[in-house]
């Protein structure tokens, strides 16, 4: 089987080449080409010498995931469903916006740790993405919004916020991290990438230290008896640990503050109460919060909260002086948003959803 170079962060593909006898200097000719002109076919790299290009085409190739389907939202956000083999697909959705473009990107097929709320985790985990089934997302969308002349959307932001817990395949996640950072690559700043995780405090240390970026907090409960019930992996690291975690990745991170994520359930984790309570938690920890609305999903016993009571609840975090958002429900109508990542992959009885049978 020849060697996939999205495989490869610039380090990696350095020594490749070294391998080949190849100076440094090659290995950022080929990044370029890649990434910036989202070119797979060796010929076409005219800069490059055609002893190498032919030896490339020999030994090496260069291979995004397939999409096996496309779905376009009336709000402009696009979802697209790509092929990883072995009976698995994962989904990836753009969400437009004025003056920026967001990708959410998936690093798992499937998701661990079936937090009670999303979609996604109650289909359990296959396996975990490789760095090009990660950084292949990037490269297929770029290809794929190039391709709309009457829309010309650029990607500015990315979020690892699709399928799967990042930090739970942190080496695959920390190289495609890397390619996405990379001058010869995609050259996106640390502070419009941002890794979202349920809170698996070694690996929050471990990123701090080796590859930085923004930082999103699944936190979603202001105690633990209640975030134990919604995010089991609370169990393991309780919210003191998380947010003293916090505390630390601030000291490396390129934002001043940690943004807590918080889908808000009707009558569960939306009170005034909790939201007073959720202030106290944070207090020492500099953050921003991003209140989603629930997205339902089949046999879901929660709903999402009302208006009112999410305006309330935002009213207390505000008046605390806490920044707030409250995310635009995007995407709904093509199960894009926040939680409803369904993809294709095997739930915990064995059965599987709609597109796996179009997978070869």
């Amino acid at each position: 089987m020849q060697q996939n170079l999205l495989d490869f962060d610039a380090h990696a593909l350095a020594g490749y080449l070294a391998g080949m006898g190849e100076k440094p200097f090659r290995a950022r000719q080929l990044m370029r080409w890649i990434y910036k002109a989202g070119e797979r076919d060796f010929a076409a790299m005219t800069d490059i010498a055609a002893a190498l290009r032919d030896k490339l085409a020999q030994d090496v190739c260069i291979a995004a995931p397939g999409i096996m389907h496309e779905e376009l939202s009336g709000d402009g956000t696009r979802k697209w469903l790509l092929n990883v083999g072995t009976g698995n697909a994962v989904e990836m959705v753009f969400i437009p916006e004025a003056g920026r473009g967001t990708l959410c990107v998936s690093t798992q097929a499937g998701c661990a740790l079936d937090c009670a709320f999303c979609s996604t985790g109650k289909q359990g985990f296959n396996r975990n993405l490789g760095v090009a089934e990660i950084i292949g997302q990037l490269w297929w969308a770029n290809h794929q919004l190039g391709k709309d002349a009457d829309e010309n959307w650029q990607i500015s932001n990315v979020v690892l916020m699709g399928m799967g817990e990042p930090l739970l395949n942190f080496d695959n996640t920390v190289s495609a991290l890397r390619l996405m950072l990379d001058d010869q690559a995609y050259g996106l700043s640390r502070r419009r990438v941002t890794v979202s995780t349920s809170g698996i405090v070694p690996a929050m240390d471990r990123l701090r230290e080796e590859c930085p970026v923004a930082m999103a907090v699944s936190l979603h409960a202001p105690d633990d008896k209640l975030r134990d019930m919604l995010m089991p992996v609370n169990r393991k690291y309780p919210l003191k640990e998380l947010l003293a975690a916090c505390r630390r990745y601030l000291e490396h991170a390129p934002r001043d503050f940690i943004t807590f994520e918080y889908v808000l359930l009707d009558g569960v984790n939306d009170s005034v109460l909790q939201a007073n309570e959720l202030v106290r938690l944070v207090r020492e920890v500099p953050c921003k919060f991003n209140l989603i609305p629930f997205n339902p999903f089949p046999q879901t016993l929660y709903r999402r909260s009302r208006p009112e009571a999410i305006n309330r609840f935002r009213d207390v975090l505000m008046e605390a002086d806490i920044v707030v958002t409250t995310r635009k429900t995007r995407g709904d109508d093509i199960a894009a948003a926040c939680g409803q990542l369904s993809g294709s992959v095997q739930d915990k009885t064995g059965r599987t959803v709609q597109h796996l049978a179009e997978v070869p």
